[in-house]
């Protein structure tokens, strides 16, 4: 790997691609080197962008590029244990969008794939990596609101969608839960760890996807915590975790905070706000520079986003969709 600069590919050539790009360029020890795309016009088009020097209208050219050092993987997260499990296959290390796959199965796949060739893996989980929600977690677990008792997250857009986009194809493991419904989960998981038991009802598609699905999550220290996700109604989009001694809200946007209140019992309520630099746009970057220090550590897993509570968000994920009947064309639970 490089020394001095990390060398970065981009798998994909969508929304979060550009984006994620956009900040990756802004980063004086990132080079994005490569990019693939399924077509060479796409990924022509993207390189041309951003002034990326080599473009491939495939995916394994990507892979086998030794001058790449790690690559993110942004397609839909149906072709995620494709994509990622070619490029650690290869030898690359890899930042992988969420949802991280369809199912727990895939994931246990791609993490085994890691661990056998020895390299890096991680969820593009930037919540996780997000200084804010990092401090809102380190107030949590020096008891800053006590014993915790509820976390609630939710995530909804308004759409609509027609049936033919990805959001709505069981082939692209369409739905609110994979697409949404990651985030509150990995936000109540983030405090709590992997529930107990799961409670989970939604209303699908005539394909047989979730349109919006509404869980209770169990713990074993009596916690509970309660997740929604929807296609079809743009929710609050906020998060708040409650304990026996106050609450913490986060307000429009919890998954990328610059925002947060801390309430406690018998004390005036404390504003926590993003450092300037740390803006909605910028989020990204956190993922990214957390990847380069982790590589340049000689470490094959974050601290920040490790591969057993990615497991485990995904056992969670498989437990909703069992609970209320969405199964993709190719699989069983």
């Amino acid at each position: 790997m490089a020394v001095d600069r990390v060398r970065w590919g981009i798998l994909a050539t969508g929304g979060i691609a550009a984006a994620f790009t956009a900040d990756l360029v802004d980063l004086p020890d990132a080079e994005v080197v490569a990019v693939a795309s399924r077509t060479d016009a796409s990924a022509k088009a993207f390189a041309e962008r951003f002034g990326i020097p080599r473009a491939y209208g495939d995916w394994a050219s990507l892979a086998e590029d030794a001058d790449v050092d790690v690559v993110y993987v942004a397609t839909p997260h149906s072709a995620h244990r494709a994509a990622a499990g070619m490029c650690l296959e290869a030898g690359r290390h890899v930042l992988c969008e969420k949802a991280f796959t369809l199912n727990s199965r895939e994931a246990e796949e791609l993490v085994a794939l890691a661990r056998r060739h020895d390299r890096f893996l991680m969820e593009a989980m930037w919540t996780y990596c997000n200084p804010l929600i990092r401090r809102l977690k380190a107030l949590v677990e020096d008891g800053a609101v006590g014993e915790v008792r509820t976390v609630q997250a939710d995530f909804g857009i308004s759409g609509p969608f027609p049936p033919s986009h990805r959001l709505r194809d069981p082939a692209q493991g369409g739905g609110a839960l994979l697409d949404l419904g990651v985030y509150p989960v990995s936000f109540a998981q983030l405090l709590l760890g992997e529930p107990s038991d799961v409670v989970a009802r939604a209303v699908l598609s005539d394909e047989g996807i979730d349109l919006q699905t509404g869980a209770v999550l169990s713990f074993e220290s009596g916690a509970l915590a309660t997740v929604h996700c929807s296609l079809i109604g743009g929710t609050p989009t906020t998060a708040s975790v409650t304990g026996s001694e106050g609450r913490i809200d986060v307000p429009n946007g919890f998954f990328s905070a610059n925002r947060f209140v801390l309430h406690r019992d018998g004390r005036d309520p404390e504003e926590f706000t993003a450092d300037p630099a740390d803006g909605l746009r910028n989020s990204l970057r956190h993922e990214a520079a957390e990847v380069m220090r982790a590589l340049r550590a000689g470490e094959t897993e974050s601290p920040l986003v490790p591969l057993d509570g990615t497991l485990a968000v995904m056992r969670t994920l498989d437990a909703i969709r069992d609970r209320i009947g969405v199964r993709y064309p190719w699989e069983t639970i």
